[in-house]
């Protein structure tokens, strides 16, 4: 169906049409626009929380990386930020393919149909001005005959009446021939104007107003076409970034399955094993027989002079009390710890927790337990191994370079070099005093391991007894409130009295207190008021605050919390709200 034959009388109702096309198109411009910028907003939340739930620069995130689960996690949120990037694809590919392209359409469009309808105007006009002409040609025709009738008329009314004289008839005569040829002239006017007219009229009805029509039914169909191709793109856009978020999510789904739950328990053994041997079995005491006590000793001291050769372990420290009590069952003791909390900790522990809060703690890394300090020592030894390496790499760089300077002195000073070279021979020095400090420690604390032979780690004792008593500080135990339980001269007492015995295990009693277990976490609480904690021991929350519970209310009030692996203490029980674990329930 053509329009030019079809619709030759409606001028008006296709200019309407086609300005409704040409705004329906702005209109699927729009709407691919706001796609876009979905798309492209959708993208950056994506990208936003992919970067929120990154492992930050710190000893937790560190010590995360070592679970299966965290490294796929932090995989998931990798491919996540892939999976974003294509959807900032999709947005790039709409707005360059489709948007960009439509709105130069759209010009091109625009600029099209106002060409046609201007030619379409003009030939309306020209069709118009020729039928006016016609008019005027015919009722100049018209009005011709009549003059030529009425001068007729009155030649003939003069000729008959016998009153007028021979010069008036001949004069009417005159007029009535003259009338008679101009009607002759308009009627030969207004017979070329008609034909011409029929002429134009034909031409414009069939020629040129159906070829103007063909060209908007052209553009009409052409921008019907285009929109039709925007709308396969629109999807196409999509489907082109399939396999590459199809591989995201294979990502995602193959670092799920990394996960190995056997791998992860046997890394929390490693986090977490101190290397200490549990406490042997407690030897029975007669208090049946009479013993003879003097003022000047105390029940652990004399307890400590009792207990056979090799018998004693350093785990017996929480069964310690006042050395104002008299000596109780042992039985009541082991059930006065379990039901209450160790008010904990020696004066040297609570320095060391105050100077790890500070970020200050002992090169040696000795308030971790053996096999924590041997893993930190390892570690200290194989970063200073690559600073040495990557000194003497440089060094080795520059040796070449000197030996190029000597060889060619126009390439420059072999002198130059020398400070250099001087600095970093310097600098590797101390890295390998330092390695051999800390192979040092390593070979100590690896004697001191239970793996080793009793024969090594005697020796190691009886080095260390010789200054076990004027080295350690007393072994206090304090409560939240900043109270002392013990004095100084009990443990040191109770040295002097064990060190003598070759064979007991002095050493790790002292080590229990100077490397203190990290006690494992039994559940999370949420702080419901703010609490400063001004005491030594406690430690300050805010509002709201989520944090690790690692000792729960044993009937004082108070509850040990931690918020990381080196901020730890007490907080009123009654201003936290406690989730326990189900496993620390039930035990």
């Amino acid at each position: 169906m053509s329009w030019g034959s079809e619709l030759w009388d409606q001028f008006d109702n296709l200019e309407k049409h086609t300005q409704w096309g040409i705004e329906y198109l702005e209109k699927y411009t729009k709407f691919v626009k706001e796609r876009s910028e979905i798309e492209t907003n959708y993208a950056k939340q994506i990208r936003n929380l992919s970067k929120k739930y990154q492992p930050k620069k710190n000893s937790r995130e560190e010590e995360e990386s070592k679970y299966t689960f965290c490294r796929a996690f932090l995989t998931t949120l990798n491919e996540l930020n892939d999976y974003a990037g294509q959807h900032e694809v999709i947005a790039e590919n709409l707005t360059s393919q489709i948007v960009s392209e439509l709105s130069r359409y759209l010009q091109e469009l625009k600029s099209e149909r106002k060409s046609h309808f201007h030619d379409g105007r003009k030939a309306q006009q020209h069709i118009e001005s020729s039928w006016k002409q016609l008019e005027s040609s015919k009722k100049r025709f018209e009005r011709d005959c009549k003059e030529a009738d009425r001068a007729q008329q009155y030649f003939e009314k003069m000729d008959a009446d016998i009153n007028v004289t021979k010069a008036d008839v001949e004069k009417a005569r005159q007029q009535a021939q003259m009338r008679h040829q101009m009607a002759s002239d308009s009627k030969s006017d207004y017979s070329a104007y008609l034909q011409k007219f029929n002429q134009e009229q034909n031409e414009h009805y069939f020629t040129i107003i159906p070829n103007i029509f063909q060209k908007l039914q052209d553009m009409e169909e052409k921008r019907i076409e285009r929109i039709g191709v925007c709308m396969t793109t629109f999807a196409d856009v999509d489907r082109q970034v399939l396999p590459i978020v199809g591989k995201c999510l294979d990502g995602m789904t193959k670092a799920a399955e990394s996960i190995e739950p056997k791998t992860d328990s046997k890394q929390v053994v490693e986090s977490y094993k101190s290397g200490f041997e549990p406490p042997g079995d407690v030897e029975f005491e007669d208090y049946g027989q009479a013993m003879k006590r003097t003022a000047s000793e105390t029940s652990l001291s004399r307890e400590g002079k009792e207990k056979p050769a090799g018998k004693s372990k350093g785990k017996l420290w929480p069964f310690i009390k006042n050395k104002n009590k008299q000596k109780e069952p042992l039985s009541h003791r082991l059930n006065d710890f379990m039901a209450s909390k160790p008010k904990m900790h020696c004066l040297r522990s609570l320095r060391r927790g105050l100077s790890l809060k500070l970020g200050s703690g002992p090169e040696d890394f000795s308030h971790l337990p053996p096999e924590q300090r041997r893993k930190k020592l390892q570690a200290k030894l194989d970063e200073l191994n690559k600073d040495i390496q990557k000194e003497m790499d440089q060094r080795d760089a520059l040796t070449k370079m000197k030996d190029v300077y000597v060889k060619n002195p126009q390439m420059g000073d072999p002198a130059s070099v020398d400070p250099r070279l001087s600095e970093i021979s310097q600098t590797i020095e101390k890295l390998q005093f330092e390695v051999q400090k800390f192979e040092g420690w390593l070979a100590e604390v690896e004697e001191r391991m239970p793996s080793k032979s009793d024969t090594q780690r005697r020796s190691l004792y009886e080095t260390q007894n010789n200054t076990a008593v004027s080295n350690n500080c007393a072994q206090d135990r304090e409560s939240p409130d900043g109270s002392y339980t013990e004095e100084q001269n009990s443990e040191t007492q109770v040295k002097a009295n064990i060190a003598p015995n070759p064979t007991s295990t002095t050493p790790e009693f002292d080590d229990e207190f100077d490397d203190e277990e990290t006690l494992p976490t039994i559940g999370t609480c949420k702080a419901l008021y703010p609490f400063e904690g001004h005491n030594e021991g406690t430690i300050a929350v805010a509002e709201g605050e989520l944090l690790f519970v690692i000792e729960e209310d044993k009937g004082d009030g108070w509850t040990r919390v931690r918020r990381n692996e080196d901020e730890e203490g007490y907080v009123p029980t009654s201003y936290v709200e406690v989730y326990l674990e189900t496993n620390a329930k039930d035990s």
